[in-house]
């Protein structure tokens, strides 16, 4: 069984999606329609923005959701998934990539989205680290202990973890980690400690617009990071997706779920090759490649 996985912020790069609109009239089309959507060009500054521009939430978002479900309509019947899953913000491109939400819909509540995000980063520092080398439950026991707000976000792969909350508290979880025998306790460049409690201002406000949005139902089950099983009810597809801002990205779950469930190939759609790599840590023995149209 064919599994299509969707990747979420950091695989962004300078050029992005260029190909994709030079290659076909739907691609050139797609795009065009989500300048509209936006309000500006995305597509100059996915194809001549630099490193930095890109790394701005409002902008890494819609594009690396762009290029993800751009490249899933130009494979056309190539395209045929028994499952998908998305790392992140790569959900809602999964949602769109399995007919559960119309690519404008999807584009909209991306938009959304980082905007929110960027607003609950502003309203206090926080931050990101990624923990190389412990278990998972010795990282969730020392973040528990330390004061402040700091939680595991994104289980990645085994032995790799990432944790997120105010920026006292991530570093003092760090060099607890470090003493608790971590190969690595370090401090990501990012915006804001998302997946924590730190970002419930962003959940309510994007809440209101996953409710005022319509999800139909998938051509095939989405693992979502929140519930990490196959779900195909419009309903439950909605609440994960609101809780997804404040809880954990469960990557490590969803793809052992998955396996489980028969998934046998796993095809990264979107810019990079980091789930392939993820994946691959989580179960050796799956194939792993790389979506092209």
């Amino acid at each position: 069984m064919k599994a299509y996985i969707f990747p979420g912020q950091g695989a962004q790069f300078s050029g992005m999606g260029k190909d994709l609109y030079e290659f076909s009239d739907k691609g050139k089309q797609l795009f065009q329609q989500a300048n509209e959507i936006l309000g500006f060009d995305i597509a100059k500054t996915m194809f001549e923005g630099s490193a930095e521009e890109l790394k701005e939430t409002k902008i890494t978002q819609p594009a690396i959701f762009l290029h993800s479900t751009i490249l899933a309509k130009m494979m056309g019947d190539k395209f045929k998934p028994d499952m998908v899953a998305g790392h992140s913000l790569g959900e809602i491109s999964a949602l769109v990539a399995n007919d559960t939400l119309d690519f404008a819909d999807g584009l909209q509540l991306v938009s959304k989205r980082a905007l929110a995000m960027q607003q609950a980063c502003e309203l206090e520092p926080s931050t990101m680290a990624a923990v190389l080398g412990l278990e998972d439950s010795l990282v969730e026991a020392i973040c528990a202990d330390v004061e402040g707000t700091v939680v595991a976000a994104n289980y990645n792969c085994p032995g790799q973890l990432v944790i997120s909350g105010d920026v006292k508290a991530v570093e003092l979880a760090c060099e607890e980690l470090k003493k608790a025998g971590a190969r690595r306790a370090l401090l990501l460049p990012v915006g804001g400690a998302f997946h924590s409690p730190l970002m419930e201002p962003a959940r309510e406000e994007l809440a209101k617009a996953i409710e005022a949005t319509e999800f139909k139902n998938p051509k095939c089950p989405i693992y979502q990071n929140v519930s990490t099983f196959a779900v195909t009810d419009p309903a439950e597809i909605k609440k994960n997706l609101i809780f997804q801002l404040t809880a954990p990205v469960k990557w490590t779950q969803s793809v052992q779920n998955m396996i489980k469930d028969g998934a046998t190939r796993f095809i990264e759609v979107g810019p990079g090759n980091v789930l392939q790599g993820l994946v691959k840590k989580i179960d050796g023995s799956v194939e792993t490649e790389k979506a092209v149209h």
